[in-house]
């Protein structure tokens, strides 16, 4: 077996024996859908108790790293997390640092305005008829005056996501995760009062119109005139730098 069962110490056992398998399934020493020993064979190994045990396989279980099944070839296996429920642990463990306090406004807008530079660039080249037609649908529902607050915001977070997918990155779309999926709400919360919906409609109107004739610097000329406005509005409604404030629930 791969996993290292000594150089525990007395405190935590459970935290270091989740490491240690963690550790195993990152390295690929533990490959997808390779089959774990036994609660009671990895108590023997690790010389710990049973409970111990499942307390560290609940921490696997919580990061998506393993997975269960009963039966006769039942077990515990290493699961391959999805795209998606990665971007998601992502984005969540983001949102918890923003709740802290541990991010500012302005390092996030700089951060953002940064990824997405790069994505615009490479979605003038890249870009599809189906991320045109994604990106003007996100922006049809942004220019919506009937549109609750909610609404707004949620489209204003699906549109940056579809321009970050639009590069066909994978890993740039990755990194995207916490920006996009936790920060960016975080910002709508403080700052979408300020924003006049049809100043963002047009300024966004513009990246996608750029986009659709592959020119990138007019894509990220007009990606600048957005970040710069949103920078205004974080200092109109003055905010201090510091993102202090917990959401109350996840707006686009």
């Amino acid at each position: 077996m791969a996993i290292e069962y000594d150089g525990l110490v007395t405190e935590g056992l459970a935290k270091q024996i989740s490491e240690k398998i963690r550790d195993a399934i990152l390295d690929g020493r533990l490959a997808v859908d390779a089959r774990l020993p036994t609660e009671e064979e990895l108590a023997s190994r690790f010389a710990v108790s049973r409970p111990t045990i499942r307390e560290a396989l609940k921490r696997l279980a919580a990061q998506n790293l393993i997975r269960s099944r009963r039966g006769p070839t039942g077990g515990t296996f290493v699961t391959r997390p999805t795209r998606e429920e990665a971007r998601a642990q992502v984005a969540t463990a983001a949102a918890l640092l923003v709740s802290m306090g541990d991010f500012q406004f302005d390092d996030i807008i700089e951060a953002r305005a940064l990824l997405e530079s790069s994505a615009c660039r490479l979605a003038a080249e890249r870009r599809t008829d189906a991320d045109l037609a994604q990106l003007r649908d996100e922006l049809e529902r942004l220019a919506d005056h009937s549109a609750t607050d909610v609404d707004f915001c949620a489209a204003d977070v699906c549109f940056h996501r579809a321009l970050v997918a639009a590069a066909h990155n994978p890993a740039l779309d990755y990194a995207a995760a916490s920006l996009i999926d936790s920060l960016q709400p975080v910002l709508n919360l403080v700052v979408y009062k300020a924003r006049d919906r049809r100043t963002v409609a047009a300024e966004l109107s513009r990246v996608v119109q750029a986009l659709a004739t592959r020119d990138a610097a007019a894509a990220l000329s007009a990606l600048t005139v957005y970040f710069t406005t949103l920078s205004r509005h974080c200092r109109d409604v003055g905010t201090s730098s510091r993102a202090t404030r917990t959401p109350e629930r996840t707006h686009g």
